[in-house]
């Protein structure tokens, strides 16, 4: 994936960490040595982020009675 950011680009790539070594599942876009962020994610992390609780978030977010209607700012354009 890439994502350009003020003529930047950043690039995510998938890939695991072994003794010492991080390890890239695809070939990186760059042949120079580049700066790079790295985000550690444990068996417990990435076993969370697929686990979704149906109605888990039932009673914590509401929506305002007049969600759909059109905005006072905007009516002037409808």
């Amino acid at each position: 994936m890439y994502i350009c950011v003020n003529d930047s680009a950043m690039f995510t790539a998938k890939g695991y960490y072994e003794k010492g070594r991080v390890i890239l599942n695809e070939e990186a876009p760059v042949k120079s040595k580049t700066n790079v962020i790295i985000t550690f994610l444990t068996e417990d992390d990435a076993a969370k982020a697929g686990k979704r609780i149906p109605g888990g978030l039932k009673g914590k977010v509401s929506l305002p009675d007049d969600f759909n209607e059109p905005f006072d700012d905007l009516k002037d354009y409808m």
